[in-house]
């Protein structure tokens, strides 16, 4: 194997086209896709992701706060960007970048009413959320003839949409929950469109929900996770490819005796010859110390190598007793093998956790595999 020189994060866009591709063919003809690209695209490389989106035809982006979408314009992207948690004091910078609120309280719909007016807006879009038992954000439904009002006393702004948002539709034993949630967003939608002069799209689905939930397609839907290679379950994960792959490489290779330890508060102790590795990749990278103390892995030629000792800021060892291995060899933190829902199992978290956790310091590469 060719000598490995730093800690990489590659980005497969391959992978990425792919899972899109799979997403979409779940979808009745006509619904529009919106990616969320969000945390740095799930913490991938955000502008990367969002133009090779753009050249396969997606309709909308979804970003989380106004600085995610002011970056994508900045790189060029003109697709519509749906801003989730816009907040009042950037309301300003969002109507000049073109992006596009989500309206989800009376503060918040009154305050971006009044930027607007004073901006001679006239129909800015904005996208009405309610709450169908996320609890997060967004009206109820008894603030359906509020919103209504608000809407139709100005020109200034116009419902681009209406959305919600499920909470577990990855999780079939809650099905009669979600189904719920659909019935109930299917009902105030229906309220807010007879009411009005137009009519706004609907969107309620994520990626668990285009995969089992189809009857909640409507207008749009929202891809997230699936589009960087997770599926929410087992079943699902296979027909998706990971488009995120931490690399790193083996810094020095020790031999240590019975009762030599290994890191912080010697919490790792030999009780045989052994061989270890340090890696140049800590918990200022991302990789919790949770992973330590042989609860987590990495793979060297394809083999286990398990975390040993404490995950230090900057660097983690590994047990590499019987792995042919030498300084310079790649190593692999998650990617297809362990996939990083592997190792998030192992620890009791879930894939967004560590993929939106790798740290901006870590060398992105844009590739195609």
């Amino acid at each position: 194997m060719a000598q490995f020189l730093e800690t990489v994060l590659e980005i497969d866009l391959n992978a990425l086209a792919h899972n899109y591709n799979y997403l979409t063919s779940k979808l009745a003809k006509g619904t529009k896709k919106l990616a969320v690209v969000k945390a740095f695209g799930y913490g991938s490389e955000s502008i990367a992701v969002a133009q090779e989106l753009e050249k396969l035809g997606v309709g909308y982006f979804a970003v989380a706060y106004v600085k995610e979408g002011v970056t994508l314009r900045d790189a060029g992207i003109r697709t519509p960007i749906l801003v989730i948690h816009p907040q009042l004091l950037n309301f300003e910078e969002l109507i000049d970048r073109c992006l596009e609120p989500t309206i989800y309280s009376a503060r918040v719909l009154n305050h971006f009413i009044e930027i607007a007016e004073r901006k001679n807006q006239k129909d800015y879009p904005v996208h009405i959320k309610f709450n169908t038992g996320m609890n997060r954000l967004g009206f109820w439904e008894h603030d359906t003839e509020h919103v209504l009002s608000k809407l139709k006393s100005t020109q200034a702004i116009k419902a681009r949409s209406l959305f919600s948002h499920l909470a577990a539709s990855e999780d079939l034993n809650e099905k009669d929950f979600t189904l719920q949630q659909i019935e109930a967003f299917k009902k105030i939608a229906e309220r807010m469109k007879a009411s009005l002069p137009y009519e706004p799209f609907m969107h309620q689905n994520n990626t668990s929900g285009v995969l089992n939930y189809p009857q909640a397609q409507f207008d749009m839907v929202r891809m997230g996770i699936g589009l960087y290679g997770y599926g929410n379950s087992e079943k699902e994960n296979k027909n998706l490819k990971p488009v995120a792959t931490l690399k790193s490489v083996i810094s020095q290779i020790h031999s240590i005796e019975p009762g030599e330890s290994v890191g912080y508060n010697r919490a790792y102790k030999a009780t045989v010859y052994e061989k270890t590795a340090t890696i140049p990749i800590g918990h200022a990278d991302g990789i919790s110390r949770a992973y330590g103390n042989e609860v987590g892995w990495v793979t060297i030629h394809n083999q286990k190598a398990p975390i040993i000792g404490n995950v230090c800021m900057d660097m983690l060892m590994v047990n590499i007793t019987g792995i042919n291995c030498q300084e310079g060899d790649e190593v692999i933190v998650f990617g297809e093998n362990p996939t990083a829902e592997q190792l998030t199992d192992a620890v009791g978290s879930i894939p967004y956790e560590l993929l939106t956790a790798i740290s901006q310091r870590v060398k992105r590469v844009v590739c195609r595999k």
